[in-house]
């Protein structure tokens, strides 16, 4: 049977925390959906996470994938997907148990809804409901895109051509698809709104529960896809300044909690970088599409 809504989960390195995720799916108040398992895993570790998730009455279709790739991953499931709207769990999220019903409720009664944003509880306050556009979301504030956080429509993600292989944690860039992918569906008009009330769940980690050395590396890599964007989508010559400086500011900011002032310091690196790399052209592992 032909399901309404198909959730995509690209997974490596994890089957504890997918059973939590698996628990929320099973607890939906509507059960029109599918759950697509891209396992980027060289064993069979997820074989019982895929048979519990069956025997809990879920619709689960398991795909391989040999090249640990976020971003191909993804794809992979929008290929795959029979559903008309189309959402990226991770495999250690959770929804609450009304999500698929809300958002379902809300493509039905806005037949001009192209994408939703959902609120990621753990990040804060949620933002007031609002449409997004291109000018304000390009200036990074207001709603937040985490593929956690995204629903659209099969049809508009496959026009868009999904997620770019030149960003995302397994190249360069290291992230920033997610962003990359609702700045060019706002920038060729299709309509996204927030949805305040309908929640997932995911852990924060908190800035100070790493080494400065590491903390560094990892939002340097990180941030490059940020840089990225700042060239691909022409963002305002005030954003990119205060992208870059901000961070160098409050590094100096924070020198007595050396954790936290490498984080900032990685943060201006990584942008400059990916915006040079950008700007230069530099786009290695990119398979997908380059709007």
């Amino acid at each position: 049977m032909t399901k309404r809504v198909s959730l995509v989960m690209a997974t490596l390195g994890r089957t504890a925390e997918i059973d939590r995720c698996v628990d929320s799916l099973a607890a939906q108040t509507c059960q029109d959906f599918e759950l697509i398992v891209v396992d980027q895993n060289p064993d069979d570790r997820l074989v019982p996470v895929v048979a519990r998730a069956r025997g809990l009455g879920l619709d689960c279709l398991h795909l391989r994938q040999s090249e640990p790739n976020l971003c191909m991953a993804r794809n992979a499931g929008i290929a795959r997907a029979v559903g008309e709207i189309v959402a990226f769990p991770d495999d250690d999220c959770w929804y609450e148990a009304t999500v698929v019903e809300q958002v379902m409720a809300r493509f039905e009664r806005q037949a001009e809804l192209d994408g939703l944003v959902i609120h990621w509880v753990e990040t804060g306050d949620a933002q007031p409901e609002q449409r997004l556009n291109f000018e304000q979301f390009g200036q990074f504030r207001g709603a937040y895109a985490s593929s956690i956080t995204l629903f659209f429509r099969r049809d508009c993600l496959r026009r868009a051509g999904g997620f770019d292989y030149a960003l995302g944690l397994h190249s360069w860039y290291g992230a920033s698809e997610e962003t990359d992918l609702v700045l060019r569906m706002l920038g060729t008009g299709d309509v996204i709104e927030y949805a305040p009330d309908i929640l997932v769940h995911h852990a924060v980690h908190k800035l100070a529960s790493l080494p400065p050395g590491q903390m560094f590396r990892r939002a340097r890599k990180r941030a490059r896809g940020t840089g990225a964007l700042y060239v691909r989508h022409k963002l305002p010559a005030w954003v990119i300044v205060r992208g870059m400086a901000g961070p160098v500011w409050r590094a100096g900011l924070n020198v007595m909690r050396p954790s936290r002032a490498a984080h900032e310091l990685g943060l201006g690196v990584g942008i400059f970088e990916g915006y040079v790399g950008w700007l230069l052209g530099y786009k290695a592992n990119q398979r997908g599409t380059d709007a």
